[in-house]
């Protein structure tokens, strides 16, 4: 695996520019089918966000890879993914905090 050649993919929501219709978008179909896509969204956002944290922690903690990890890079690869995930976290209540201050806000305007 080449360092740092890869994806160039940094973020975004992991469907690799093919949009997958959400089922809110399905009007009427069947809610099984909607249910369906919704936990295959979540699987590829979760997949997306595995390779992001495997992409981004073998960077910082893998200087020469050998027959087996040391200390260093196995405290490194841990720090690295719990700061990860604390990050991911963070900007999902962020996000949330924003959409729900942008719905109060619309519907202080509406009354």
């Amino acid at each position: 695996r080449s360092r740092r050649g890869g994806t160039g993919n940094t973020g975004g929501t992991g469907n690799n520019g093919m949009d997958a219709p959400s089922a809110a978008g399905l009007g009427g179909a069947d809610p099984q089918l909607q249910r369906f896509i919704e936990v295959e969204t979540q699987k590829q956002r979760f997949q997306q966000l595995v390779h992001q944290m495997t992409e981004l922690c073998w960077e910082k903690c893998m200087d020469k890879p050998g027959p087996k990890l040391d200390s260093r890079a196995e405290t490194c690869f841990v720090n690295c993914v719990e700061r990860f995930i604390d990050t991911s976290q963070f900007i999902l209540n962020r996000l949330e905090q924003t959409q729900k201050s942008k719905s109060a806000f619309s519907e202080s305007l509406s009354d």
